[in-house]
């Protein structure tokens, strides 16, 4: 779909949006690619109330468990606050999926290590083990 090399002690929650930006899923007949998913599920990290309006403002559904410290302040600003934001279980499940393929693509030497200096060597190899797992995961379907 899209990746993003930034920096390690770089955020993750600021480059959530460039990178929504970047999706394009291509239809199966005619028509413009698909730019907004259905929904995002993310762990705490990306849980920020900004980042849950820029999602609204975009149309797109948020799954996300809120950070204690947010849920903390909301409860102390009282009835000014608003309600919590709606968080489902059963979606969140869902989300082991990716943490699943980033343990898979840790198994690949060279992008566990960072072997490679070089962000476009990098994001090459990444998209070849991206690849192998796509074609080895194909094979395993009847």
């Amino acid at each position: 779909m899209s990746v993003i090399l930034t920096p390690g002690q770089a955020g993750d929650n600021p480059q959530l949006l460039p990178l929504l930006d970047q999706v394009a899923v291509r239809r199966d007949g005619p028509g413009r690619p698909r730019k907004r998913p259905d929904r995002v599920l993310a762990d705490k990290a990306y849980s920020s109330p900004a980042t849950r309006r820029a999602l609204r403002r975009r149309g797109i559904a948020f799954t996300s468990p809120e950070k204690k410290d947010h849920a903390a302040h909301r409860l102390r600003r009282g009835r000014a606050s608003g309600r919590p934001p709606a968080f489902d279980p059963q979606t969140y499940k869902g989300r082991n999926v990716v943490e699943r393929c980033f343990n898979r693509l840790k198994q690949f030497r060279a992008l566990a290590t960072r072997y490679t200096k070089r962000a476009a060597y990098y994001r090459s190899e990444l998209t070849i083990a991206a690849i192998i797992l796509w074609l080895r995961d194909s094979q395993d379907t009847p």
